[in-house]
């Protein structure tokens, strides 16, 4: 979907992309990181808006530098801050961002009712959009971003400002065009839960440089034999047991601990609960939350230097 080789882009003396090297597959991938880690110059430079200082960029085939205006007829954005004109209502202001990305004025306005029926403003759609919340304010982003029926979608904080409950129905409408609408979408934000909520891949950036790229059943799985226990009352006397055979013992609370170890961890645990009659109640294995990587590799590059320009 994105291949990206050798991408650079300097601002003056400011480095801001560092001679980035990915190929990202199709699907739901989640763009992380620090203010100032290169994020929004990435998209520009993938929509063809900035011009690299090195390297190439390849997006559904076709070379940002070259072929930017075909890119953008491809490409939906949806961005941060808000984008509309006075006076418009809804469904005028979804029509519009047809019209501009090509469609003919009445396919824009068939597909700005059909698009505002999806993203559930077909009740407000003859409301002008500066009465809107900010729920809806972002739902009628989407709609303009969709209306041209892009293969690939690029979210900015698509969930900045919502409560819990229009939160959930922004991230369901992303689902739902990942999972059944076959839309690959990149989603920038800050908010770790939501990537993990329906995002396939991460791809984490830190002063303009690759940190991670992995899917997230990758970054999740099990990164040491280790595993969480659950007893039924005080954990003290199976970690004892457990330390006897030479476990190392974490406490996390008066009925929980963190086991690390060799071997079969599982027999291992009730054999030592045996002997010391305690009664487990769960056993969990360890995994990385997303939060733990994203931390983990934006610390790494605390403390160095900013890169300048040759």
């Amino acid at each position: 979907m994105i291949q990206l080789v050798d991408v650079a882009k300097f601002y003056g003396s400011f480095q801001a992309l560092a001679g980035l090297n990915v190929s990202v597959q199709p699907g739901a991938i989640g763009l992380l990181g620090p203010n100032g880690a290169g994020k929004s110059t990435l998209i520009k430079a993938i929509l063809g808006l900035v011009k690299l200082s090195r390297g190439t960029a390849t997006i559904l085939g076709m070379d940002a530098a070259t072929q930017s205006r075909e890119i953008r007829e491809q490409v939906g954005y949806m961005p941060e801050d808000d984008c509309t004109i006075a006076g418009l209502q809804g469904v005028q202001s979804v029509a519009l961002a047809g019209q501009l990305a090509g469609l003919p004025a009445l396919t824009a306005l068939r597909r700005a009712h059909e698009m505002l029926d999806y993203v559930l403003l077909g009740e407000a759609r003859y409301r002008e959009v500066q009465t809107y919340s900010v729920g809806m304010r972002q739902k009628v982003k989407l709609a303009q971003a969709l209306i041209h029926a892009p293969k690939l979608l690029f979210l900015d904080e698509p969930t900045n400002g919502l409560d819990p409950v229009g939160r959930e129905k922004m991230l369901r409408l992303i689902r739902d065009l990942t999972q059944k609408k076959g839309v690959s979408v990149v989603i920038s934000t800050h908010i770790l839960s939501d990537v993990e909520s329906c995002c396939d891949a991460a791809l984490i950036l830190g002063r303009g440089e690759l940190l991670v790229y992995d899917t997230i059943q990758a970054l999740q799985k099990s990164v040491d034999s280790s595993c969480r226990i659950r007893v039924a009352h005080d954990v003290a006397k199976l970690c004892a047991a457990l330390s006897a055979r030479g476990y190392q013992i974490e406490a996390i609370g008066p009925d929980e601990a963190r086991i690390r170890g060799e071997g079969d961890l599982g027999t291992a645990i009730f054999a030592a609960a045996q002997e010391c009659g305690s009664e487990v109640r769960e056993i969990m294995p360890s995994r990385n939350s997303l939060e733990d990587i994203y931390l983990a590799a934006v610390r790494a590059t605390e403390g160095r230097p900013e890169k300048e320009s040759a």
